[in-house]
């Protein structure tokens, strides 16, 4: 399946469903084949405006339009988004809704449908996602390739089993959520020593990106790449010396920890 070739529909098109679709047009995807469904007027001008696609409030239409249908409405609301969704065919569905596992899509859907659960990140929004992928018992080898390709168009998809599903929504799922208060207070201390406020937040954002490229470009352990920054007796160890005062590294550890066990607990309510 070529994915310039699919019509692809959104039922919901909030903040992930629209980086989703701004990833889609800008990797080439007519803006044609592409449709949302979304019952918030305001979310649908927007939709409109931005993207120029095709947006209504009837789930049922967007679903007679697509051939891949994204779930992009929270939890709590896909079980009414489906019931207004009509006949689905077998057409394939990909859930981007945390904790929501494929059997309980199956469930709702139909026994038969091809589903495919995503798990993307916030920094879909600017084309910097990491997803994890995992397909329903129905799918394809071609259904997830079709969504990793999808996935693709905003960051980095890797296919996952659905077991460490959880895993990945604590580690990049909610990730962002952690790095961001590390960029505020590494900025927050270049301004305690006098750099101005502006300055101090561009180069505690650029220091984040500079650190993960070399993770992902170089290959070596980020244990390696520490090294190599820390001199003898210098500034880089001295700090690092105050990170493990405080325990940086296991508070990291905990709250991926914990947020993977939070995806477990809202799985086991659906």
């Amino acid at each position: 399946m070529k994915l310039n070739e699919q019509k692809i529909g959104f039922l919901g098109a909030g903040k992930m469903a629209s980086a989703i679709i701004r990833g889609l047009l800008k990797s080439g995807i007519s803006k044609e084949n592409i449709c949302a469904g979304e019952k918030y007027e305001p979310s649908a001008e927007v939709a409109r405006k931005d993207f120029g696609i095709f947006v209504t409030a009837d789930n049922a239409e967007i679903v007679k339009r697509s051939d891949v249908l994204i779930i992009a409405v929270k939890p709590k609301d896909i079980a009414e988004a489906l019931s207004t969704a009509g006949p689905t065919g077998q057409k394939l569905f990909i859930s981007i809704a945390a904790g929501v596992t494929t059997a309980s899509l199956e469930e709702m859907i139909g026994k038969d449908a091809r589903v495919v659960r995503v798990m993307p990140n916030i920094c879909a929004t600017v084309l910097e996602s990491a997803t994890g992928i995992c397909p329903g018992k129905n799918a394809s080898k071609e259904d997830v390739a079709l969504a990793k390709e999808i996935f693709s168009t905003v960051g980095v998809a890797m296919e996952i089993s659905e077991d460490l599903l959880d895993a990945v929504t604590g580690l990049s799922g909610s990730g962002p959520a952690y790095i961001f208060p590390v960029i505020e207070a590494m900025a927050d201390g270049a301004v305690y020593a006098g750099l101005d406020r502006k300055t101090a937040m561009i180069l505690a954002a650029q220091t984040v990106i500079g650190a993960a490229k070399m993770v992902i470009e170089t290959g070596d352990h980020p244990a390696v790449l520490k090294d190599m920054v820390c001199s003898p007796a210098g500034t880089t160890i001295v700090g690092i010396q105050t990170l493990e005062e405080y325990s940086v590294r296991a508070a990291f550890m905990n709250a991926v920890i914990d947020g993977a066990e939070k995806s477990k607990e809202i799985g086991k309510k659906k």
